[in-house]
């Protein structure tokens, strides 16, 4: 089959789409390119149909390979292992907006993979993938009700960018993903929607940039369907290239026919809806299930007919939704008793845990979630090997739902891809008000553990985090709350709840979670199960759910109005100084020695930048005031005085004399002349040994700062010059040098006999001395400075 291959403008970015030369023997298999960034897509569905499935099993994977970016991998085994964290919440943005679909009834495994096939690190992988997967259903036999189009857009200098690239994503101030499809009518109907804003742009607002307000974001989606359009004709322009596939009979299931249905909705209908005064979760589940019981029992239905109660029990669930869902419509009276707006009490406590840098509960009704905030020296940043050019983070949030949270028994075996992908959500919605490392040198980790579960966990998170900041003293710009919306449609009419229950979730036909400040929002997550969702109920929804934040930021304002003036006693202390570049070699000494010198003796942790910038962190002030100093002494070593007396440390030894320290980061050379005390001596560790304390005494400071030492306890009579007689020397003119030696230099022809001392030490060893004339009786003639200058 040859390669066939369609391309679009969109913006300013061409989109490729080609199939019929990789995968071929996949149901559906698209590469989609833009750039130098390709990724392979494609689509199987299992031709067996699994016994007892009453779900839609689809699987959707993301393979990020690192010769993508001309990389091998850095793990021990040099391959890539488990998916990273950006690799499943690709995934996950992939299956959202497939998912809802697929033909009524069908229920075969199927399975979608993403490869990238190169990344060139300008143009993002992750919307590639998405289109590329829906191309790839829509060019297969599988019966996919598509095609879905997808776009990012970013808002730089107040417009809507499509496509835009990595380094246009950090100019950005908001980014949304948008998926959709035609409705019946034509226009396009949004299906899903990811946002948040970037890492900076509170301060780029605050500077005057546009804010992600509602009115801004919702002129963000409307502009989104004219390239969600585009992007659907070029599948649709694909497929017909490729002509129709070959037809699979598919296995089409019905959970219950529609006698059982009437059947089941005649016993059920009236109990269930006597039972919407009841708010406790479990006390309502304990009625519904007491109901299901009592409608099984009317069937009369044989033990043995298995069947028969799956498809009762099917038509029960149906008939539960239905009601819940009219109620809603007709009366506008929650399954909880609850107005549409209404939220759930609230209550806000911090400081709850002893010992932690910050901790917090924050409770919606019967979610209850406790976040804990742990502060580090920025070398705790998360290092991520990712094909992005993201390869750290310092802000990061974990999110943890056990099975007791919903009161179930269960295993708990890591986090699973809901859970990453909540902590993804809640992280993005703090982010843009965590104070720059330039402001605030931390690292943060947040955790929320999830005690109680019923409806709006995540956004729950979002609120526990911001005053678990709070409470620990991180300078944040804003606070930030989150809420989660529902939809009911029904009869041809939608419904907006706030603050949704699980059960209204699990019924209803949309999740859709918006947090942010006052002023702006920082993160937006929204699925549907139906088709498509018209804007202008979108735009609503997104106006309810600013009214429902400011309720929620007043009762956090309530407990907690401002970050903590101190960080906790348990926090580390962390602050930054400043020293020139040339002294950085100094402070981390050979081989790291001296760095580790200051961590063990301070009792602080030292990060060093290249330019110069060091992070020093300590569990008390007393620590991190300590290592300043020596730090700040290494950079800007104090000036010795010449005739001032130093209590100094031997710090290394050479032949020709001892360095001591006499001040932070200030050496000073006390030449084995000034040693022997009037004595000579042969070697220095005759006297002196590395580490020995010493008292000296500066004599000169050099042009270049050289610092010359002698022995603060040495003889005053005069220099020693090693020589044999204790007795110290007599100061002399130099006249009397002569005479005692007995002729001039130049009669002896020179130090080396007469050669060249320069040519005598760089071409060969150096001739045997001429014979010299005796010096007077007892003396023996030396010359420290030929003794410095060999051993120098």
């Amino acid at each position: 089959m040859a390669e066939t291959t369609v391309r679009e403008r969109v913006g300013e970015v061409e989109i490729s789409l080609s199939a019929g030369k990789l995968a071929q023997l996949a149901d559906g298999a698209v590469v989609v390119r833009i750039g130098d960034t390709e990724v392979l897509v494609t689509a199987t569905g299992s031709r067996r149909l699994r016994e007892g499935v009453d779900f839609f099993p689809l699987t959707v994977d993301v393979e990020e390979r690192t010769y993508a970016v001309g990389r091998i991998p850095g793990s021990f085994f040099r391959r890539e292992g488990r998916a990273t964290e950006k690799a499943t919440l690709t995934a996950r943005l992939i299956d959202r907006p497939l998912r809802p679909n697929f033909a009524e009834g069908y229920r075969h495994d199927t399975h979608v993979v993403a490869t990238v096939l190169a990344a060139d690190l300008e143009n993002p992988h992750d919307i590639l993938a998405l289109n590329g997967a829906s191309a790839a259903l829509t060019v297969s036999p599988i019966p996919f009700e598509g095609p879905i189009g997808a776009i990012r857009l970013a808002l730089i200098d107040g417009d809507w960018v499509p496509f835009p690239t990595y380094e246009q994503g950090e100019e950005a101030v908001f980014e949304i993903v948008v998926a959709g499809k035609r409705n019946s009518e034509g226009t396009v109907d949004i299906s899903m929607v990811e946002a948040g804003a970037s890492e900076e742009s509170y301060r780029m607002v605050e500077a005057g940039a546009q804010a992600s307000d509602e009115a801004t974001v919702a002129a963000g989606l409307e502009i989104s369907k004219e390239y969600i359009a585009t992007l659907i004709d070029l599948q649709l322009e694909l497929a017909e290239k490729l002509g129709d596939p070959e037809p699979v009979e598919w296995t089409m299931l019905s959970d219950y026919s529609d006698e059982m249905y009437a059947k089941v909705e005649g016993l059920a209908k009236s109990k269930l809806e006597a039972l919407g005064t009841i708010v406790k979760k479990h006390e309502r589940q304990n009625a519904e299930s007491a109901v299901k019981d009592e409608v099984l029992e009317a069937l009369a239905l044989d033990d043995d007919d298995k069947d028969g109660l799956k498809e009762a029990k099917a038509a029960f669930s149906k008939v539960q939704k239905n009601v819940m869902r009219s109620r809603v419509v007709a009366d506008r009276v929650r399954i909880d008793g609850r107005a549409t707006d209404e939220i759930r009490q609230l209550t806000a406590e911090v400081g709850v845990i002893p010992g932690m840098h910050g901790s917090a509960i924050f409770q919606r009704g019967e979610t209850q979630v406790l976040n804990v905030t742990t502060l580090g020296m920025l070398k705790m940043e998360q290092m991520l090997d990712t094909i992005s050019p993201e390869d750290s983070k310092r802000y990061m949030h974990h999110y943890n739902m056990p099975p007791f949270a919903t009161g179930e028994a269960g295993f708990m075996r890591g986090p699973k891809r809901r859970e990453i992908g909540h902590g993804a959500l809640a992280e993005k919605a703090l982010l843009p008000v965590i104070p720059p490392a330039e402001d605030f040198p931390y690292a943060y980790r947040l955790v929320s553990e999830v005690l109680m579960s019923n409806g709006s966990s995540s956004m729950a998170s979002v609120c526990g985090s911001t005053l678990s900041l709070m409470d620990a003293g991180v300078p944040i710009h804003a606070p930030v709350a989150g809420i989660a919306m529902g939809l009911i449609y029904h009869d041809g009419e939608f419904v907006t709840l706030t603050d949704i229950l699980g059960v209204e979730d699990h019924l209803g036909d949309m999740d859709f979670k918006v947090a942010g400040t006052p002023d702006m929002i920082t993160a937006l997550q929204l699925d549907t199960k139906i088709e498509g969702l018209p804007a202008d109920v979108l735009i609503a929804a997104m106006n309810q759910a600013h009214e429902a934040r400011m309720f929620i930021l007043e009762t956090m304002k309530a407990c907690i109005a401002d970050p903590r003036s101190e960080l906790a006693e348990t926090a580390p202390k962390i602050e930054a100084v400043m020293i020139p570049k040339d002294k950085i070699g100094e402070v981390i000494g050979p081989k790291g020695k001296t760095i580790r010198e200051l961590e063990a003796e301070t009792g602080a942790s030292i990060d060093i930048d290249d330019d110069g910038t060091i992070r020093v962190g300590a569990p008390d002030t007393t620590s991190l005031n300590l290592a300043k100093e020596r730090i700040l002494a290494i950079g800007f070593p104090p000036e010795a005085k010449v005739g001032e007396v130093y209590d100094g440390e031997v710090v290394n030894v050479t032949k020709f004399g001892a360095f001591v320290n006499i001040l932070p980061g200030r050496d000073g050379l006390l030449h084995i002349s000034k040693i022997g005390g009037g004595k000579r001596i042969d070697k220095v560790e005759d006297v002196l040994n590395l580490g020995d304390a010493v008292k000296v005494i500066v004599r000169e400071i050099d042009d270049r700062g050289k610092v010359s030492l002698d022995m603060a306890d040495a003889p005053t009579g005069g220099e020693s010059d090693g020589g044999g007689s204790d007795e110290p020397r007599k100061e002399r003119s130099d006249n009397d040098r002569r005479d005692d030696r007995g002729a001039s230099r130049d009669d002896r022809g020179g130090r080396s006999g007469g050669r060249n001392r320069d040519r005598n030490r760089d071409d060969k060893p150096a001739d045997k001395p001429a014979d010299k004339p005796a010096d007077k009786p007892g003396r023996k003639v030396v010359s420290f400075e030929d003794e410095f200058e060999a051993g120098s």
